[in-house]
């Protein structure tokens, strides 16, 4: 995945369409990505003696990484990452359209 946690993302499908928000957890082997303040469910739960209250709770529920897109830090605009190499030959994560560099794509 080209998506990392801590990354600003933009949903680009679904009824979140629009929103922005940045990734809080990330499932590798699903393809999803937990984005703050965006697709929140609500979710009935069962009291647990000592632990927590029973109720309805409202929670961000993962999205596919497909219909999210990577925002640039600094031109502000939805891109996909390019992966390209520095002159030591460390991978990073580049912006297409003003070249800067996002951070190592380890």
């Amino acid at each position: 995945m080209r998506i990392r946690t801590g990354d600003t993302v933009l949903v680009t499908a679904g009824r979140d369409k629009g929103k922005t928000g940045r990734v809080e957890r990330q499932y590798p082997r699903k393809d999803q990505v937990v984005v703050e303040g965006v697709n929140i469910v609500t979710k009935h739960m069962r009291a647990r003696p000592g632990v927590r209250q029973s109720g309805r709770i409202q929670m961000e529920a993962p999205l596919h990484v497909s219909n999210v897109i990577l925002i640039c830090n600094k031109c502000n605009q939805p891109i996909r990452p390019r992966i390209t190499f520095l002159e030591t030959g460390v991978r990073v994560r580049s912006c297409p359209k003003c070249q800067e560099v996002i951070d190592d794509a380890r």
